[in-house]
């Protein structure tokens, strides 16, 4: 059994890829019988924690409302490893908590790792701050060149953090859960609450409503789609600093609001086609949350789209940037609803050979492998 703490800023029940997928980590991991402690920021003067889910202090993270970011916390991470030692330290987000499990871990000789989740610096250059790109992504390298491995979702973003000079990068992957996500669940009468009627489409996006998820061009394309198909519908699932913004310019639109659980999966599985031309994402779960729904998704060929999406068979996927392929891509893929279909039973398919527990299992093996070579 191994002893392993996880530093996170961010973890369920928050609402986002970062949180979902430690916490599918977290629960499988102690299904296999380790121990896993979890360190985080406080979510709430409710948050009491546990003896295994710390709550620590933490400030708002600015553009995130109800995500906070971790204090530094030295003192207190040192007196509790050096009260029982964990087998590994492995530090999700790169925020000051981070940093300093990552300080303590190498001060106490404890084997430390990390994850590579979110691309903040390409976050930046949307909030109007692009100037301090450089220094952000330089901030990043720092960390994880102190970590002995680097785990990331996808190959491509594997070969970019070693190409920058990060060491002992190893590819993790994500999982998705077909059971949850599930073409069975879609739902006539939701679709009727949408206006979905004949052969339109309801096109549909799934994620965070801000400025760095490009959502200019779901609001671009999907004006050509209905050029040539009137009846179709666009459905908003999520919020963010856009969501005002959107209601206001498209009142024909549907907002749905943050979803959960079987309530989210069967807004996926109701669709027709997922829209996501997001270009900041390490990996994008709602991209296999819509194709394991039997929704074939236009995105770009970047992060998850370019390991999942066999363009033109279970998805479409067009050069990143190239907005007018991908304005093109979505109107052949709505163009014969049977083209729809077929992409919808490849796409589920194929995602049911993804699986956390093998993702799971694969960080078993990178943990055992970081702590064999620290002894």
């Amino acid at each position: 059994m191994l002893d392993i703490a996880f530093v996170t800023e961010t973890y369920p029940p928050e609402v986002n890829g970062v949180a979902m997928t430690v916490g599918r980590l977290v629960g499988g991991l102690r299904d296999l019988g380790h121990r896993v402690e979890v360190l985080r920021p406080r979510q709430g003067a409710e948050d009491a924690g546990s003896e295994l889910d710390v709550p620590l202090p933490g400030v708002p993270l600015p553009g995130y409302p109800g995500l906070r970011f971790g204090l530094p916390a030295g003192r207190m991470l040192a007196r509790r490893w050096r009260g029982r030692r964990p087998d590994l330290v492995h530090v999700v987000t790169e925020g000051p908590l981070g940093w300093s499990a990552v300080a303590v871990a190498r001060r106490l000789g404890i084997p430390v790792t990390s994850g590579f989740h979110t691309n903040f610096d390409r976050y930046s250059v949307h909030y109007g701050m692009g100037w301090l790109r450089p220094a952000v992504a330089a901030y990043l390298r720092i960390l994880h060149r102190r970590t002995l491995a680097t785990m990331v979702p996808t190959a491509a973003l594997a070969a970019d953090l070693a190409g920058a000079g990060v060491p002992g990068v190893r590819v993790v992957g994500r999982g998705v859960d077909t059971v949850l996500f599930d073409p069975q669940r879609r739902d006539p009468l939701l679709r009727a609450g949408w206006g979905a009627v004949g052969e339109g489409p309801v096109c549909l996006y799934v994620g965070r409503l801000a400025p760095e998820k490009n959502l200019a061009l779901v609001e671009k394309c999907f004006a050509a789609i209905q050029v040539w198909h009137p009846d179709a519908r666009m459905v908003w699932v999520g919020d963010g600093p856009s969501a005002r913004r959107l209601r206001q310019e498209h009142p024909d639109h549907h907002f749905a609001g943050m979803r959960h659980g079987e309530d989210l999966a069967r807004h996926y599985a109701s669709a027709d086609i997922f829209l996501f031309p997001s270009l900041s994402e390490t990996y994008g779960n709602v991209v296999a949350e819509a194709m394991a729904s039997g929704v074939p998704v236009v995105a770009y060929r970047s992060a998850a789209a370019a390991e999942l999406v066999v363009d033109g068979i279970n998805s479409v996927a067009v050069a990143p940037g190239d907005e007018k392929a991908y304005v093109d891509a979505a109107l052949w893929s709505v163009e014969m609803p049977e083209r729809l279909v077929g992409m919808s039973v490849r796409a589920r398919d194929d995602m049911l050979l993804r699986n956390w527990p093998g993702v799971v299992n694969t960080f078993e093996q990178v943990a055992r492998e970081a702590i064999a070579g620290r002894n």
